[in-house]
């Protein structure tokens, strides 16, 4: 743990979903739920899991020397499940025989990162709720607002600054359909026994798996899946897409505050962005601190797309390569998730700035229009000609484009004002944002599917 940086990059909290309390809770849950599917199976005495449960108090094990011993069998699995047999045994001598039954390291370890990671995955999905209803808040505080879009950092368009937070809760909408679709098969048990034939439940192998898969709130799916990594890398993936449609926002944050744009800046609280040595600066911190949480996802998700291909029954190193990378990825996107509900909550929106940018391009954003209509007239080739000199003179002689074309007495009968005008090309952009805003105020007011 880093004191001075650690807090830079988990404004979320999620990281305490994978503290060594909640890996510590999480794999003795699995082991008292193991010894009480096969106790209800019959395979072992009631005794038996009753004093295992007792024995399974995570405040009374030792993190850090779990760790340590660890390192001889390079998993901590195998020194927890010698702690909790000897603290069984304890209890009932005889009963020490039957824990861990029928299960491996794997087993305990890949199902204690699903349900560390189920956690932080049900408070994501609440997050990122969030981060719709302050989108629809913002989109339905700045209606009509006319800003000029961009292609390739370039005014191109004008636009409705409602339709590009449109664009945002429609991509946020499709994270949510592929987190919830995502979910059962992402947040399954593992149970294999040493190679995956769990060879110890017999014919009881099936119930004993729905048994322990029903009381830890997890799928079960018929066969383990112990070398077969895909649900890793949907949820790697599914964290990555999420990530970098954030990224996406609050680089545009970023840009839009760019002091020759001045269009948008994140919310002003006291010394936030501050310079060390520049008393004026007002920096847009969190996009900062979000694209540098991006920045590291990358590596996380290409060592899981690395670690993916393991040998046999049990992985030589890629196993073992995706506890600490889950979790960073998780904590990488709830502190930009957390950060983009900060800023977009928060969003200062320069209106007027974006009216007078609009207008900077000296009419050229309606060329496009103009050609158009130009087109219905003299024919496609023709149109493109006219235009493209009236642009190159609008840029030489720094003149509006409509009394540049409107000087042209061949061209002024096909035009109108209407095609100066930005409200006449976002008809079809009102429609969208219309029904966006329906679909989200839908999307709010469904219930959350409960965890487990």
């Amino acid at each position: 743990m880093h004191l001075l940086f650690d807090p830079l990059f988990d404004r979320g909290g999620y990281a305490a979903h994978f503290s060594d309390a909640a890996w510590l809770e999480a794999m003795l849950r699995f082991e008292v739920a193991l010894a009480r599917a096969a106790c209800d199976c019959g395979l072992l005495p009631e005794a038996a899991a009753q004093a295992i449960e007792a024995a399974a108090e995570p405040s009374c094990f030792d993190a850090a020397a779990l760790g340590r011993e660890a390192i001889s069998g390079g998993n901590p699995a195998i020194p927890l499940v010698a702690a909790l047999r000897r603290r069984v045994a304890a209890i009932d001598g005889d009963a020490a025989r039957f824990v861990h039954f029928g299960a491996t390291s794997q087993d305990v370890v890949d199902t204690a990162l699903i349900l560390c990671a189920r956690a932080a995955w049900e408070r994501l999905a609440g997050d990122l709720r969030r981060l719709l209803a302050a989108l629809l808040a913002r989109m339905e505080t700045h209606p009509r607002t006319l800003r000029v879009a961009r292609t390739l950092l370039q005014h191109a368009l004008p636009t409705r600054f409602a339709l590009e937070l449109a664009l945002l809760i429609d991509a946020l909408l499709r994270h949510r359909e592929r987190m919830a679709q995502a979910r059962d098969r992402i947040f399954a048990l593992q149970l294999g026994g040493a190679v995956g034939t769990r060879a110890a439940f017999g014919a009881k192998a099936r119930e004993v798996g729905e048994r322990l898969a029903a009381q830890l709130g997890l799928s079960c799916p018929l066969l383990p899946w112990h070398t077969s990594r895909d649900r890793i890398l949907e949820l790697a993936f599914t964290l990555a897409g999420l990530a970098s449609l954030l990224a996406k926002m609050h680089r545009d944050v970023a840009l839009s505050a760019q002091n020759e744009l001045g269009e948008l800046h994140e919310p002003a609280k006291p010394a936030r962005g501050s310079s060390s040595t520049l008393p004026h600066k007002r920096n847009p911190i969190g996009a900062t601190l979000a694209l540098a949480a991006y920045a590291r996802m990358i590596p996380g998700v290409s060592a899981l797309l690395a670690a993916a291909p393991q040998e046999f029954a049990r992985g030589v190193g890629g196993w073992h390569a995706e506890w600490h990378t889950v979790a960073e990825l998780f904590v990488a996107t709830g502190h930009m998730l957390a950060l983009a509900i900060e800023t977009i909550a928060g969003l200062e929106v320069d209106e007027a700035r974006m009216a007078a940018n609009l207008e900077h391009s000296l009419g050229l954003v309606f060329a496009e229009a103009v050609r158009d209509r130009l087109a219905a007239a003299l024919g496609y080739g023709e149109a493109r000609r006219r235009i493209d000199e009236a642009c190159a003179r609008v840029l030489r002689e720094r003149r509006p484009l409509r009394e540049v074309l409107m000087a042209d007495p061949a061209l002024r009968p096909h035009l109108d004002e209407s095609l100066f005008d930005p409200e006449s090309q976002l008809v079809a952009a009102d429609l969208l944002i219309e029904e966006t805003r329906r679909r989200a105020h839908r999307a709010l007011a469904e219930k959350e599917k409960p965890d487990g």
